[in-house]
């Protein structure tokens, strides 16, 4: 029986267990450039000691407006590239594998003077109205997503998750709460996701997996359901994503955390529901905290990957925790100096 300590394959991406850390922003860049700090190292390094199989770096932005705030990470130039490497250099060396989400905000970038968007739609009556993107201005940015996805390359990172959920820039292209265009970026909302994942593709090297973060519903009147979200994220998996993280939600004032009924393993359904329709590996992430819930997805073979949030914030060792629980540990995956503390303690 596969469980949550089985490794995984895909491509050339090689897990030594399900256990996913998702990314999540820490608002903690110290001078508005988008370089991580030591914060930043010691919070990712700290939890590939704790034994996570994969960790995402939080969404990191491919241009300075295209942060949630001036105090998230970027990855817009070269010179940002050395802090990421000395990042993924220490991951690397106790074990894991880790990837990058590149994103941008659209009109949830809060500091942007204006924030920019498929149309001049505010999030809501709180935020800015942003300025519709011109086509020359699409273009641009999706060659920003290809050149930030060229430097994390660089920077050591594993592979790449583009950010298309959340109400984010690629969300807001796809959905009809944001998006009321008249071009063909109107006529076809999924082009410009798509367009972005084929200009990533081009730098990604052939075994190099990509991963895409997608909402498979949302949670308003008027908003897209799981039929439509199958259907981009067809068109997503054939201009060549190989992984879906499944998620929901961040377009009206429900966010992601789900319905006022959201409980553990809300998401699951979601994820199993894109798995099955288009037979493509997924991640399944939504309070899966509880080791015997993450377990159980993949046992029970709803997705390939678990992604474990607030757990992994609450505690950087919840992968050794869970193995110790559930009996899926030896010493030999202990760092050394902790043995005493996790294995055969009395």
């Amino acid at each position: 029986m596969t469980d949550l300590f089985a490794p995984y394959e895909l491509k050339a991406l090689t897990l030594k267990n399900r256990v996913v850390m998702p990314p999540m922003c820490q608002y903690a860049v110290e001078k508005q450039d988008g370089i991580p700090t030591d914060w930043h190292y010691v919070h990712y390094v700290s939890r590939a000691v704790g034994g996570s199989g994969f960790i995402i770096v939080e969404m990191s932005g491919v241009h300075p407006d295209g942060r949630i705030t001036n105090r998230d990470t970027g990855i817009w130039e070269d010179g940002q590239i050395p802090a990421f490497k000395r990042l993924t250099d220490a991951v690397h060396a106790h074990g894991a594998k880790v990837a990058i989400q590149l994103g941008h905000a659209g009109r949830k970038a809060v500091d942007a003077a204006p924030p920019v968007a498929p149309s001049a739609i505010p999030f809501d009556d709180t935020y800015a109205v942003p300025k519709a993107l011109s086509r020359e201005e699409i273009a641009e940015l999706i060659i920003a997503f290809r050149e930030a996805a060229r430097r994390a390359i660089e920077a050591g990172f594993d592979t790449v998750e583009l950010h298309g959920a959340h109400g984010y820039l690629i969300h807001q292209f796809h959905s009809p709460l944001s998006n009321v265009r008249d071009d063909e970026y109107g006529q076809d909302p999924i082009l410009f996701g798509e367009q972005v994942v084929k200009a990533v593709r081009e730098v990604l090297p052939a075994e190099m997996p990509l991963i895409m973060r997608v909402s498979a519903k949302e949670y308003v009147e008027d908003g897209y359901d799981e039929a439509y979200a199958l259907e981009f994220c067809r068109r997503y998996k054939e201009a060549g994503v190989d992984l879906f993280h499944v998620s929901s939600g961040g377009e009206g004032p429900i966010g992601s955390n789900g319905g006022p009924n959201a409980g553990p393993a809300y998401q699951v359904g979601l994820a199993e529901y894109i798995r099955s329709g288009l037979q493509v590996p997924v991640i399944a992430v939504g309070r899966l905290e509880s080791y015997e819930e993450a377990q159980a997805v993949i046992t029970e073979a709803k997705a390939e990957l678990v992604a474990v949030g607030r757990g992994l914030l609450s505690d950087p060792y919840w992968a050794l925790h869970a193995a110790e629980a559930l009996g899926g540990i030896d010493s030999s995956d202990l760092p050394a100096p902790y043995v005493r503390g996790i294995w055969n303690k009395k």
